[in-house]
């Protein structure tokens, strides 16, 4: 089960997340000389992010990557990656070694061979993966009802193509081996609504019916959650 962390600001929570992700990366530096992460994008993470920018650290011996992408322009409003660079990769950060999700390819599924074998020279295993929840309880783009779900669970690969049932946009996803093959798996969620998926989520049942119970209901990679009203 994971360790909860709760917070009445979503800004405490923010800043708390953000120390702990440096820590852990510093960490990582002084012990092995490079330190690797996966973000989230979306509205919650950017606090996070934009704390974490502030932060002194070897940017240059860290390479970012993304949790997934939507198949979209890196200048588009919804792409992760223009979030990031808007963020994160800013001042010292702009130094770390960022690998895209998104590709010049036609579609997300013509692009991912592409995306693996540039994650391939990512140091693996990652050392932190930062997850987001949707309130149907998807997590990275492992949708429920996705055709794609049962690979993006069962998979060797580290990323899958994806159409979502309902959300706009193809996608680039970690599969659930790449995120529960990380050191660390952090989760940030916020409102009542994904407050109540996460509990039903705690209460078991299968991973199909809401992805982010792979990285909750497990025991082989410490899990942590951040939690603010």
């Amino acid at each position: 089960m994971p360790i909860e962390h709760h917070f009445t600001e979503g800004s405490d929570a923010a800043d708390h997340l953000a120390t702990r992700i440096a820590t852990l990366l510093g960490e990582a530096i002084a012990t092995r000389s490079t330190a690797s992460l996966a973000l989230s994008g979306g509205r919650s993470p950017k606090p996070v992010l934009e704390a974490l920018a502030r932060t002194p650290l070897d940017w240059s011996k860290i390479v970012v990557t993304l949790v997934d992408e939507r198949w979209v322009t890196p200048d588009a409003p919804d792409s992760n990656e223009r979030l990031l660079r808007e963020t994160l990769l800013t001042g010292p950060a702009a130094a770390a070694h960022f690998v895209p999700m998104k590709n010049d390819a036609p579609d997300a599924y013509a692009g991912q061979p592409a995306v693996e074998a540039a994650f391939a020279a990512i140091p693996w295993p990652l050392d932190i993966v930062l997850l987001g929840m949707g309130e149907d309880g998807h997590t990275a783009s492992l949708f429920p009802a996705a055709a794609e779900l049962a690979d993006g669970l069962t998979s060797t690969a580290r990323t899958i193509a994806v159409t979502p049932p309902a959300a706009p946009h193809q996608r680039l996803s970690l599969t659930a081996s790449a995120i529960l093959a990380a050191r660390h798996i952090f989760l940030q969620i916020s409102g009542n609504a994904k407050k109540t998926v996460y509990a039903q989520a705690l209460e078991g049942g299968p991973v199909e019916q809401l992805p982010i119970r792979l990285a909750l209901l497990q025991d082989a990679t410490p899990a942590e959650v951040w939690i603010s009203e």
